[in-house]
């Protein structure tokens, strides 16, 4: 189990409103270190539900998550608070940087929050991860400075901070037109050949998903295809 970096072993969802419907059934799958998986499927299929156990965020599931070979479910929300502070980086569909500060210290936050570097290295680690990206020109900026795809390649760099084990992205193109999807992916694809870096994205571009390693598609809560 040492090269898989997340494992799903019969996770089943019920949402309880008010009857009990079941929304993931018998979710099996494992992401292996520097691999690309994507998980497609129509609205409502559950790919976000999914995500949002796997992320740690929703514990109220059945079956077993493992992160980094350490199970999740008997964990604490402090925790786990840890573990997606350490292990998971974020991209949302909505790139959530603050206008207020700086690309530099948007990217920064996350690992001053982790509180384990002295400021001045997280610094110099966030400048790293803006060269990664191929922005480091921008980092003196503010946000509202800066183009769609930009604001997006930021908010990856801010997901990397911390050397997470895993980067899990929701719809992280759904905003962007097709010239900046494509600058998104090709970074994302740097990031696993280049780094290693494991990555689970969960989208509705087709086009996307079929230049990643692998695909999960999803229909009514089930993995159809693998």
């Amino acid at each position: 189990m040492e090269n898989k970096v997340l494992l799903a072993k019969g996770i089943n969802k019920f949402f309880h409103d008010p009857i009990d419907i079941q929304v993931l059934k018998d979710i099996c799958f494992s992401v292996d270190k520097g691999e690309f998986v994507s998980v497609i499927g129509k609205s409502g299929c559950g790919k976000s539900t999914l995500l949002y156990i796997l992320s740690t965020m929703d514990t109220d599931y059945t079956g077993d998550l493992y992160i980094d070979g350490d199970l999740m479910r008997s964990k604490k929300e402090g925790e786990l608070a840890k573990v997606r502070n350490e292990k998971i980086g974020f991209v949302f569909q909505f790139h959530y940087l603050l206008n207020e500060f700086s690309v530099l210290r948007n990217v920064m936050l996350p690992g001053l929050k982790l509180n384990k570097l002295s400021a001045a290295e997280v610094e110099h680690r966030a400048y790293e991860k803006l060269k990664i990206l191929g922005i480091e020109k921008e980092a003196n900026k503010m946000p509202n400075q800066l183009s769609g795809g930009q604001k997006q390649r930021v908010a990856i760099a801010r997901a990397l901070i911390n050397d997470p084990l895993i980067i899990m992205g929701d719809e992280p193109t759904g905003n962007l037109d097709k010239k900046n999807s494509e600058i998104v992916f090709h970074t994302f694809q740097e990031l696993a050949q280049e780094f290693n870096q494991s990555l689970l994205i969960v989208t509705h571009d087709n086009e996307f998903a079929e230049k990643t390693d692998r695909i999960i598609e999803m229909e009514d809560g089930t993995i159809i295809r693998m």
